[in-house]
């Protein structure tokens, strides 16, 4: 038994809504739940015999309406929950080489404020263990420096 236009309408809405649903299922970010919502409402009008034009109007009235009406609540109540991590305190602060930084090599390391952190020079050139730097950015875990002055001899303790 061949499938007429209102099977074939009826299969693709269906598809589209578990489509839909299934993409917000694994995104958890609030991106397609809004369509799958009017993929719902044309499923509902193909299955009572509404008009393939009717069925498309639903789709996108529903949708935008969805998008425009709940996002903006959503994203007020759901994504309100921002930790900060202090990480980009370290931006500008001073450190002290404790590993000769060689961005060819892939090694470095800085003591900032009592922490060891994963040093790349900003402008890969090489900078030896002692060298006084000033942090400029972070990327992950690493952060880039470039130097301030000499290399600091071992005579010269100072708290980092």
């Amino acid at each position: 038994m061949p499938f007429d236009a209102g099977s074939i309408q009826k299969i693709v809405w269906l598809v589209l809504l578990l489509l839909f649903a299934g993409g917000e299922a694994v995104s958890v970010g609030l991106t397609s739940i809004w369509f799958a919502a009017g993929a719902l409402a044309a499923l509902i009008a193909a299955l009572l015999g509404g008009a393939l034009w009717i069925q498309i109007t639903l789709f996108l009235a529903v949708s935008l309406l969805c998008l425009a009406a709940v996002r903006p609540l959503a994203k007020r109540y759901l994504n309100d929950k921002v930790e900060a991590t202090n990480a980009d305190r370290v931006i500008g602060a001073e450190a002290k080489v404790t590993e000769d930084i060689d961005n060819i090599h892939g090694k470095g390391a800085v003591i900032i404020r009592g922490m060891t952190w994963s040093a790349r020079s900003q402008d890969d050139g090489p900078i030896p263990t002692g060298t006084l730097v000033r942090v400029l950015r972070i990327e992950g875990v690493k952060v880039f420096v470039e130097p301030l002055a000499a290399p600091i001899s071992a005579a010269e303790p100072k708290d980092w």
